[in-house]
């Protein structure tokens, strides 16, 4: 779909090459511009047997590398040459940072009109929040979004996954698609700030209104597990189910399916102690394993579904048939970004510098 687009990707770690990820995904050319010592992803967390970390490996398949040390004048230079011919540029680096290179978007156009540039921050580039330094779990924990994940004592729990940072790459891929789209229609190039705290409260629109309405703070409350509908369930071999039967017919079926006609009533009932619906249901599902619960869902349409752990999602047979998760040649495990589109099941994450002599013989 974006076979022709060619973006010029400034940006380190995980936002910004998670969203050229999703666009090599979709046919884009992606020039990853390093610094001479790489981006630090290179060296995160590498395992045994391994010269490159696991979070490059994740984020960069189907890219070319080349290295540019940009404070050097001939580097920007070539940097230069190389935004003159491309549709877009991504950077994520700390405000003004691009400005002190010669490489602001104002000095950009002068070279090419039509660009679409994207700047990835944490706290936008205006406001006294700006020249902070912070990390996922600060925007997550400003955007309210951490407050919405606490455990039975009301602490907030910390998440293993980033989602500020995925999140806010997914808004800044968008952004490039919406600016490329612009171009199309007005001919013009178009500067965009993402704020990653801004793509997270961007997730609390149900909750910022109820709150302001009603002074509950949790959003919709039938979808927190306070009924006994919707809700997490223990299995025998203590895993968990997800039962998200809010529409009547699938409780019914549900109800109907275990033999329990006398709990259709109950619909909407609290998930608490003393219910006694919801204690004979906890006991149900100890009575089974996961692996039968996940048979049971299959069969019944009864929107019943396992909590799958990592391990589980490479063999779950959904991911299997649609081959979202699959191994490159080289043994690198790779998850595609959009499940209904093929990708290049050979590309393989770029050596460092490995394409800067062709992408400069091009130039």
């Amino acid at each position: 779909m974006l076979d022709g687009i060619r973006v010029i990707d400034f940006t380190n770690y995980l936002p910004g090459p998670y969203a050229t990820l999703r666009l090599v995904d979709l046919g884009a050319d992606i020039i990853k511009i390093e610094p001479p010592s790489g981006d630090p992803a290179r060296n995160t967390g590498v395992p045994e047997g391994e010269e490159t970390g696991a979070v490059f490996r994740a984020q960069n398949r189907g890219k070319k590398s080349i290295a540019l040390n940009l404070k050097a004048e001939e580097d920007r230079a070539i940097a230069l040459k190389l935004i003159a011919q491309a549709d877009a540029v991504i950077e994520s680096f700390r405000p003004n940072v691009m400005a002190k290179l010669g490489l602001s978007y104002e000095e950009v156009r002068k070279v090419n009109p039509k660009i679409v540039y994207v700047s990835i921050t944490g706290y936008g580039t205006e406001g006294a929040m700006t020249e902070l330094g912070s990390h996922d779990l600060n925007y997550m924990a400003l955007s309210g979004i951490l407050a919405q994940l606490k455990d039975r004592e009301g602490r907030p729990v910390h998440p293993t996954n980033t989602f500020a940072d995925f999140i806010g790459g997914m808004a800044a891929s968008e952004r490039i698609l919406a600016g490329l789209v612009s171009r199309l229609k007005t001919g013009n190039g178009s500067y965009h700030c993402i704020s990653l705290t801004d793509a997270m409260i961007s997730l609390m629109t149900n909750h910022v209104l109820i709150e302001k309405e009603t002074g509950y703070p949790y959003g919709v409350n039938v979808l927190n597990g306070s009924i006994v509908a919707y809700g997490l369930y223990e299995t025998k071999d203590k895993r968990f189910m997800s039962m998200g039967a809010l529409e009547p017919k699938f409780w019914e079926q549900f109800c109907h399916a275990v033999g329990r006609t006398d709990w259709i009533a109950a619909h909407f009932s609290k998930a608490e102690a003393g219910n006694p619906v919801y204690e004979e249901l906890q006991s149900l599902f100890k009575s089974k394993t996961l692996a039968e619960w996940t048979e049971f869902g299959q069969r019944v349409d009864c929107c019943l579904a396992p909590v799958l752990e990592t391990g589980d999602l490479a063999t779950f047979p959904y991911f299997r048939e649609r081959e979202v998760i699959y191994e490159t040649p080289n043994g690198i495990r790779q998850v595609r970004m959009h499940g209904d589109k093929q990708v290049n099941q050979q590309a393989r994450p770029p050596e460092m510098g490995e394409h800067t002599q062709s992408v400069l013989k091009d130039l």
